[in-house]
């Protein structure tokens, strides 16, 4: 959901939506984000991750994933375009000595935010990311688009666009990492995002929500003109401390939000909590089983 696991749609017409974004970045980085980090994992262990890694991270959100390969000693640039409110807390935990705050770039929308070890943060695209890096800086050796495909019809557009600017900083060869959502009988939340697409387009929710395809990822990556080259599955169950902490951390992904335009919070509310009924447990916690599927494709 996003940026890390869907991606953010716009909300159909009706009502504007009053959002505290800072409270959704929040949410999103304390509850939904942590979700993948099993995947994170084996995506970082199976390409041998570490000091001489150089990773350009896509949509990096509130920069968990990318905290996790500085711990392994990589050099890091982050981009996200979408969710500015997230790149802040990327920069509050990536690039503390810089307080979060100071821009790269002069004047430049996409400026980005230097720390201590060449961790570079961008708000914009991967364009952006070039136009302030050092004239002397090597290409990345590793891009990772972490932000899962294949749980809504549509889901993948824009990262084709994303991966056309970012394979040309790459070295040949260098590995590009895409995530796409399980089989729907492997993965509990699709019952839940069932309830976003019913609420928000009654009459055609059955064309709104789609089943993960087998092919997915290795359409996106022929599309960008990249090479696959292996892949793998990853159990990432979506746990909760309660119902409340569910509901947080799932409306804070995006996904819900024309669900909301479309009906009311309070209605949306009540819907995804009986969608969830199944999934608690006798201590009151929430428990989703799901499987999360990675691709391996080569920059040519």
């Amino acid at each position: 959901m996003t940026p890390t696991l869907v991606r953010e749609h716009l909300p159909h017409a009706g009502p504007a939506l009053c959002i505290d974004r800072g409270a959704r970045a929040r949410d999103w980085s304390e509850i939904q984000e942590r979700m993948l980090v099993p995947l994170y994992e084996a995506v970082y262990e199976r390409l041998g991750v570490g000091s001489g890694t150089r990773l350009l991270g896509l949509g990096c959100g509130s920069g968990l994933a990318l905290l996790m390969a500085a711990s392994r000693g990589a050099v890091l640039t982050g981009v996200e375009a979408r969710a500015p409110e997230r790149l802040a807390l990327a920069r509050q935990r990536l690039t503390p000595e810089a307080g979060g705050t100071r821009a790269e770039g002069g004047t430049r929308a996409g400026g980005g935010t230097r720390a201590g070890g060449g961790t570079r943060l961008v708000n914009g695209s991967p364009g952006d990311a070039a136009d302030t890096a050092d004239t002397e800086q090597p290409p990345y050796n590793l891009v990772t688009a972490f932000e899962p495909i294949g749980c809504l019809a549509g889901d993948s557009e824009g990262l084709g666009e994303l991966l056309a600017a970012a394979t040309p900083l790459a070295e040949r060869g260098a590995p590009v990492v895409l995530v796409g959502w399980g089989p729907p009988e492997r993965c509990a939340t699709s019952s839940v995002v069932r309830v976003a697409t019913r609420l928000a387009d009654p009459l055609r929710a059955a064309g709104s929500w789609r089943p993960a395809l087998r092919d997915d990822l290795e359409e996106v990556a022929q599309r960008a003109g990249l090479r696959p080259d292996g892949s793998g599955r990853v159990a990432c169950p979506f746990g909760y401390a309660g119902v409340d902490s569910a509901l947080k951390g799932l409306l804070s992904t995006g996904l819900f939000d024309a669900a909301i335009s479309a009906t009311d919070r309070a209605q949306v509310d009540k819907e995804v909590t009986e969608a969830l009924h199944p999934y608690r447990r006798a201590d009151g916690t929430v428990w989703m089983p799901n499987v999360f599927r990675y691709l391996i494709a080569r920059v040519p």
